[in-house]
This record gives C-alpha cells, sequence and structure tokens, in this order.
C-alpha cells in the first residue's frame, strides 16, 4: 500500500499530468457540445440519423487524457533527476525503495488504473451535462452498461499506453501512435475494411464496448475480453522485460 501511495504522489507531482486531466475531463465535453449543436440542427431538420452515439463518441476521443497518463507513468522514471540530486533516474531511486520490480510495476499501475476510473467518472459529468445542456428534450438517455463499457476503455487504454511504454523505455514513440491512433486516423479502423482480424486489435474490439457503430463486431463483453487480453498479454511481457533489463541501460 505504502508503494501505491508512493506512485500516486509521483504521478500528481509531474507537470504533464495536469495536461492528461484536461484534456481528459473536459475535451470530450468540448467535443460533445460541438457534436450536440450539430445534431440539433439535424433533429430540427428532420434528418437525424445518431443521436444514440452523441456524448458517446466524446468520450472515445477524450482517451487521449488517459493515453498521456500511462506514458507519464513510465517515461518520467527515465528522465534525468537534477544535478542536485546526482543527475540520476528516477527509476533508480524507485527501485531502491522498492526492490521488487514486480512489486514497482504493480503499485504504479494501480495508480494509473485509479486515476484513470476517476478522470473517466468525471469526463462522463461533464460529457452528460454538455448533451443535456444543449439538447434540452432531445438529450439521449445514457445507459449504465455504456458508461461502465467507457470506463473500461479508457482504464484498458491508460495500461496499453503504461505497458508499452515499460518496453520502450521512452515515451515519444507510445504517446505519438497512440495519439495519432486514437484522434487523427484509426489504423485498426482501416485495416478493419482490408481484414477482419483488425477487429481483434485492441482499440477496435475496445470501442465495442460502448460504441453502437453500424459496422459493430464484438458484443461488449466480447470486445472487453478482447482488449482485457491485449492488456494483460502486454504487462506479462513488459514484466519479464523489466525485470531482466539493466535499468541504468
Amino acid at each position: 500500500m505504502r508503494a501505491f501511495n508512493a506512485e500516486l504522489s509521483k504521478l500528481f507531482s509531474l507537470p504533464g499530468i495536469w495536461l492528461a486531466f484536461l484534456i481528459g475531463a473536459f475535451a470530450p465535453a468540448v467535443f460533445t457540445a460541438l457534436d450536440s449543436i450539430a445534431e440539433k440542427e439535424e433533429i430540427i431538420a428532420g434528418v437525424s440519423t445518431r443521436l444514440s452515439e452523441v456524448g458517446y463518441i466524446g468520450l472515445s476521443f477524450g482517451v487521449q487524457g488517459v493515453i498521456i497518463l500511462g506514458v507519464l507513468a513510465v517515461s518520467s522514471e527515465y528522465l534525468a533527476e537534477s544535478s542536485e540530486s546526482g543527475g540520476g533516474q528516477q527509476i533508480t531511486t524507485s527501485l531502491t525503495v522498492v526492490p521488487s520490480r514486480l512489486h514497482f510495476l504493480l503499485a504504479k499501475a494501480g495508480a494509473v488504473t485509479v486515476i484513470s476510473i476517476l478522470l473517466c467518472i468525471v469526463a462522463i459529468m461533464t460529457t452528460v451535462s454538455a448533451t443535456h445542456l444543449i439538447l434540452g428534450e432531445y438529450a439521449p438517455a445514457f445507459e449504465w452498461s455504456r458508461l461502465i463499457g467507457a470506463v473500461c476503455y479508457w482504464t484498458f487504454t491508460a495500461l496499453l499506453a503504461f505497458g508499452i511504454t515499460v518496453l520502450t523505455k521512452n515515451g515519444i514513440i507510445p504517446l505519438a501512435v497512440l495519439m495519432i491512433n486514437s484522434s487523427v486516423v484509426s489504423f485498426s479502423v482501416l485495416l478493419s475494411k482490408i481484414t477482419k482480424l483488425a477487429f481483434y486489435l485492441p482499440d477496435r474490439a475496445g470501442l465495442d464496448m460502448f460504441m453502437f457503430t453500424s459496422d459493430k463486431f464484438h458484443t461488449p463483453s466480447t470486445g472487453g475480453l478482447v482488449m482485457f487480453a491485449w492488456v494483460a498479454v502486454f504487462f506479462i511481457v513488459a514484466a519479464i522485460v523489466f525485470h531482466r533489463r539493466d535499468v541504468a541501460s
């Protein structure tokens, strides 16, 4: 528990973590507000076809916040400390305090999980509020099962970012790839047009937990299991590599 509390404290001390909170908590609401305005115009014109997805689309884009969280949780350990602290890396100090590498990773992953869940709950609150504020009586009824799916999607995405960063020891690659994939262009969505195997990629399967689109492939539970399997595999591989790695390398 002390290691878990220490990891929470370290995360909250990172300057970049506030960018993650800002994006995670408010980006979904902003996106949803713009989408709701467009949807209201379609409702008035009598051509609305996607009212049930308003709000959930914003939650799918807001996942960038927890991607930053998962990456920073690991990459910050490999940044050089100040000259007053000897100029070494934080990871050396962390493993001196918590000698068990598995215990260290579990504590850090636990902190990422808790913050991701809380951040998604805040995002849901701001998103639902924005939807009702703009659409009023036209606002869709949000389903608890789909909202829980969104929480799972955020949490699993954060842990994927966490595991990939453990493997790379650098935040630039996983941050760039995951941010682009979840906002600009989804590589798995593009691949799904070519092969059905792409539906088993983590982000594509995870979206089926709460996004009920026309090309939906999995049930919410199956999509969640597929994404969880990816998370488990990445964490196991990351734990093995981290256990065998020379920290100073």
